[in-house]
């Protein structure tokens, strides 16, 4: 049983290896990521804030305690 599990981990290891070391050429297309990188695009804070309004607003999903105030203690 160990001996299977470390052929098929082997096995895995050499199948996956080469495919990430490949060089993501894409026939010379720049993919939009890159040429935002290449046109020294930098992040914009009037988006940056917005966005961190917005995951601020996720706040009033909590839910609440089921009475307004009061919590009980651990132990009564």
């Amino acid at each position: 049983m160990r001996q299977r599990m470390l052929v098929a981990l082997i096995v895995l290891t050499a199948a996956v290896g080469p495919a990430s070391a490949q060089d993501n050429d894409r026939g010379g297309i720049r993919t939009e990521t890159q040429d935002r990188l290449v046109g020294g695009v930098s992040n914009d804070v009037l988006w940056n804030s917005i966005g961190l309004i917005g995951l601020l607003g996720l706040l009033g999903f909590r839910r609440r305690h089921g009475e307004d105030s009061y919590h009980p203690a651990p132990l009564e």
